[in-house]
């Protein structure tokens, strides 16, 4: 099945209306493109949940605080179509900058508290840019039912955050992060990493595992973020951003496991930023 390409709000909440008239519930899998086999699952999750199903294709200039970044992040459009051909998508929404963000633009949403430490620290604005985008393409796609994938945590977090604080009425799911099988997250910056690289950068989920189960079983949480951080470092990242345990749900610092934990890292490999999360 081919999925129909709509680029604007008024074709897209034309079909939605059809849908709804005819009682389907809709799933909205928000995207920006250079789709792997992670947002692959996250549109056969929606298939599976709903009668019809929109992802969206846009990349978000609001969210990028690096030029360069944005300039540099992958559109491949036509193969992106082709794969959601295969698991039988209804609609694909790519609009272009000016559809989402019409002149005279002026609002912006910004959800504070839990997007404020780690991505929010290391990237100004750029969760200002999620939350924005996101409540506009709930408004325009009118879902009944939202699929985001775990791996981006933080950006989970803050979507249910914002969903809860305007009651918007969506129900938001969160899927399982999808792995290489080398344990390396899949991402669409993945492939600009060098093949040397590439074989590296399976080291920050190795690190991140072994903290884990060291910390589980008694290591001080400091002494085992510091043992992962070497780690990361001695496989030859660059740098690290962050590597920190927190709450799983108001991401506040964790000095000790109590409850629900997650531990959630940023690191650059090859001049490329990988993120990663695991619960402990």
């Amino acid at each position: 099945m081919t999925p129909t390409v709509l680029r604007s709000v008024a074709e897209l909440r034309a079909h939605v209306a059809d849908w709804k008239a005819a009682g389907a519930t809709v799933g909205v899998v928000p995207t920006m493109g250079a789709l792997h086999d992670g947002h692959l699952s996250l549109a056969r999750r929606a298939r599976a949940a709903c009668e019809r199903v929109i992802v969206t294709i846009f990349v978000n200039p609001r969210q990028f605080n690096n030029p360069a970044d944005l300039e540099k992040y992958p559109r491949t459009e036509e193969q992106d179509a082709a794969l959601l051909a295969q698991v039988g998508v209804d609609a694909i929404f790519a609009p272009p900058p000016e559809e989402v963000y019409p002149r005279g633009f002026a609002t912006t949403v910004s959800v504070t508290g839990v997007s404020e430490p780690l991505e929010g620290a290391h990237r100004p604005g750029h969760f200002d840019g999620v939350a924005t985008v996101v409540a506009k393409l709930f408004g325009m796609t009118r879902a009944d039912r939202a699929f985001f994938g775990e791996k981006d945590w933080q950006q989970l977090m803050v979507v249910q955050r914002l969903v809860a604080d305007l009651n918007i009425p969506i129900a938001i799911e969160g899927c399982p992060t999808v792995r290489e099988p080398d344990g390396l997250a899949m991402s669409s910056r993945n492939i600009r990493l060098s093949a040397e690289g590439r074989a590296r950068a399976p080291a920050l989920c190795r690190a991140m595992q072994a903290a884990a189960a060291a910390m589980r079983g008694g290591l001080p949480v400091p002494e085992g973020l510091a043992q992962a951080r070497s780690e990361v470092l001695a496989a030859g990242f660059d740098t690290v951003d962050y590597l920190e345990l927190r709450t799983a749900d108001l991401l506040l610092p964790m000095e000790r496991l109590e409850g629900e934990g997650r531990l959630l890292a940023a690191a650059t490999l090859d001049g490329v930023r990988l993120i990663d999360n695991i619960p402990v």
